[in-house]
């Protein structure tokens, strides 16, 4: 096969794999495959963010849209089956939109999450302002 054609070939499978993918999310995926697609790299912080969602998910009353079993984890295979909740793209800003994370790497997961879905979420500050420090008078005695 000539080198051109293969080129060519492979950027047209590569466009259509990730055609795929992305139809692939509005009918739903996991949390963590959502968190994977908006951007997020670490995959503790794929753990922990996708646990958080989970729990305002709940918290909010959203269900996932279908139940799956995977081998998949955040960390790659797994030997034993589990089940997986998929979730579509707007439950995910829905669900977003509740979350309310405290660490520093869940609230970037959630501003990459944010850009992706387009869901409307403040980011609360935890750093404080810094104040200036009191002059002290001095007073002979």
């Amino acid at each position: 096969m000539i080198k051109a054609s293969r080129l060519r070939r492979r950027i047209v499978r590569e466009r259509a794999a990730a055609r795929r993918f992305v139809r692939s999310l509005y009918r739903g995926r996991s949390l963590a495959t959502h968190l994977a697609f908006a951007g997020v790299e670490d995959a503790e912080v794929i753990k922990g963010a996708a646990s958080g969602l989970r729990s305002a998910a709940k918290r909010i009353g959203v269900g996932p849209a279908k139940v799956a079993r995977t081998h998949r984890t955040a960390d790659g295979r797994s030997p034993r089956l589990r089940k997986v909740n998929h979730y579509t793209p707007a439950q995910i800003a829905r669900i977003a939109a509740a979350y309310k994370p405290r660490k520093a790497e869940y609230k970037a997961a959630l501003v990459l999450l944010v850009l992706a879905y387009g869901a409307p979420v403040t980011v609360r500050q935890t750093a404080r302002p810094v104040q200036a420090p009191a002059t002290r008078e001095l007073v002979s005695a």
